[in-house]
């Protein structure tokens, strides 16, 4: 079982940056596609980036394409997303994702087996 933990939230202005981290607490993560979604107060769970199965390409959501980077580290086994130029619609609890199954669409909450607690990110206008 593998359990991620995210770190790196806070309360922002707009138009700075930001840096999360994930941690999974098992090295054999190599074989977990990775991702990133958020979930803003009243809304639902929404996909923000991802690793493909290989890791070799990465995929982002319209609304955060040029502005967010999603990238790994293996020597370190941590996943990060950078963020910069943040918007107050940025605010929300952003959560680190895994999936198992190499065929599952990357872009749904469904195809992900494995969750962080959430890290919450405020972005102030």
């Amino acid at each position: 079982q593998v359990q991620l933990v995210e770190s790196g939230g806070g309360v922002v202005q707009a138009g700075t940056s930001l840096l999360l981290s994930c941690a999974p607490s098992d090295h054999t993560y190599s074989t977990v596609a990775m991702a990133w979604f958020r979930q803003a107060p009243g809304k639902e769970r929404e996909f923000v980036a991802a690793f493909t199965w290989s890791g070799s390409r990465t995929y982002y959501a319209d609304s955060v394409k040029g502005r967010f980077t999603i990238s790994r580290d293996n020597a370190k086994n941590m996943v990060y997303l950078q963020m910069i130029s943040l918007k107050p619609e940025d605010t929300a609890v952003y959560y680190c994702a895994g999936r198992t199954n190499f065929r599952a669409r990357y872009d749904i909450r469904e195809s992900y087996n494995y969750w962080g607690q959430g890290t919450q990110v405020t972005v102030s206008s």
